[in-house]
């Protein structure tokens, strides 16, 4: 039997699919095994206490989030803030202190944030938002489902209820972090960040007043340092191993760019700097050590996955893209452990020419990026799909991130 290594196994979809195998369905016995072994040294801080984040949320935003909450100011807040929408806009007068003390604070790049590297990021993302777009949305929003906290944290949440509504503000961050003038002052990306992890403390609040979501887990709180860690290495992490696999062209300085990207927004959204992985051999090596142990199969996975797949096949009917297509397609990107622990259909037909057509499309296409004016149209295209989708999931109405108040209605 041919021996493989962890993070080879990790590059490719299948190989996450084996290791989630061996390690996923019986998590406990695998964080017992394994625990939090990666160092602090190895983050931008370069330092920390080594805590497991499986044990650490938010310090600031939860007290502050169950005492609003306990105010009764919850409605009021998301009404101030609903045209609250650029970085560089004032917060809008009328909100509780403490709040406004907390997003001040909440809204400052770290001092480590380089603004070359994001504006270089920028151009990365424009010249490869085909792939980033792909692996961060369909890619990422499947193996989301396939991660049982996550999974049964979005279903039993109010979002739950109403996919599209939820995939439309899970866009809206995606293409603020995506988009060119992202941490500009004229850019969102900022706001999206505070009002995502506003967000965050409320599911906290929340869900542990749901007997649906505790009948079905053994946390006490929602979405841990680890959870965010788990989902961001679905997103950057996922996303550079795809197109490496690909074999996307991707010059060092570039792949650093599209890191530190990620790094200033993990710290927007209060994960712990001690916990950012500094570079992508450490970004690796955390993810080989918690994305597969916190993979496995749920129903209510299994639920939001069909939904969200219908929802794609739908989106992209204008292009005569059909179910079967999106099936394959998901299939092809998050591997068939995965898949299958979503209840993503085999397709026959499908399968074989996703699999075989994908890396073709990738080489002709890279074979046009390096001419005049093409990463302009590549843009231009990209940024229209994206506003199409955009416009079907809201049906055309104004969509913003706004606090929940409840958990899913049953």
């Amino acid at each position: 039997m041919v021996e493989f290594s962890r993070r080879k196994a990790l590059i490719s979809a299948g190989g996450l699919a084996a290791l989630g195998a061996l390690v996923a369905t019986a998590p406990a016995q695998a964080r017992a095994l394994v625990g939090w072994d990666w160092s602090p040294r190895n983050s931008v801080a370069g330092r920390g206490a080594g805590t497991d984040p499986a044990y650490v949320w938010d310090p600031e935003g939860d007290p502050l989030l169950s005492s609003l909450f306990d105010r009764g100011v919850i409605p009021k807040v998301n009404e101030l803030l609903w045209n609250w929408e650029r970085n560089d806009q004032p917060l809008p007068d009328g909100l509780p202190a403490d709040l406004r003390d907390f997003m001040e604070h909440a809204r400052q790049l770290p001092p480590w944030a380089d603004h070359e590297k994001l504006e270089r990021a920028a151009e990365f993302n424009k010249s490869r938002g085909l792939y980033l777009n792909l692996c961060n949305g369909p890619g990422g929003g499947i193996l989301a489902t396939a991660i049982p906290k996550e999974a049964r944290a979005v279903y039993h949440s109010a979002g739950g209820a109403d996919m599209e509504d939820r995939v439309a503000k899970t866009s809206l961050f995606g293409f603020a972090v995506g988009s060119l003038n992202a941490y500009r002052p004229d850019g969102k990306c900022i706001v999206e960040c505070v009002k995502t992890r506003l967000v965050h403390a409320a599911v906290r609040h929340l869900l542990p007043q749901s007997p649906h979501w505790k009948a079905g887990t053994d946390e006490e709180i929602p979405i841990s340092q680890e959870d965010m860690l788990v989902t961001w290495h679905t997103l950057p992490t996922f996303a550079m191993r795809k197109m490496r696999e690909w074999e996307v062209p991707i010059s060092d300085d570039d792949a650093e760019a599209y890191l530190h990207l990620w790094q200033v927004t993990g710290h927007m959204l209060g994960i712990a700097d001690e916990y950012i992985p500094a570079t992508w051999d450490a970004a690796y090596a955390q993810s080989d050590l918690i994305l597969a142990r916190n993979m496995g199969p749920t129903w209510e996975g299994v639920k939001l996955t069909d939904i969200l797949l219908g929802q794609l096949a739908e989106q992209t009917s204008p292009a005569s893209i059909s179910r079967p297509l999106c099936n394959a397609l998901a299939r092809y990107l998050v591997g068939d452990q995965a898949a299958d622990w979503d209840g993503i259909q085999h397709e026959p037909v499908w399968d074989p020419v996703v699999r075989e057509a994908w890396p073709l499309l990738v080489k002709f296409r890279e074979g046009l990026v390096p001419l005049p004016m093409v990463p302009e149209v590549a843009w231009t295209i990209d940024e229209a799909l994206r506003q199409y989708i955009l416009f079907y999931l809201t049906k055309g109405e104004e969509t913003k991130i706004e606090i929940p108040t409840h958990n899913r209605p049953e």
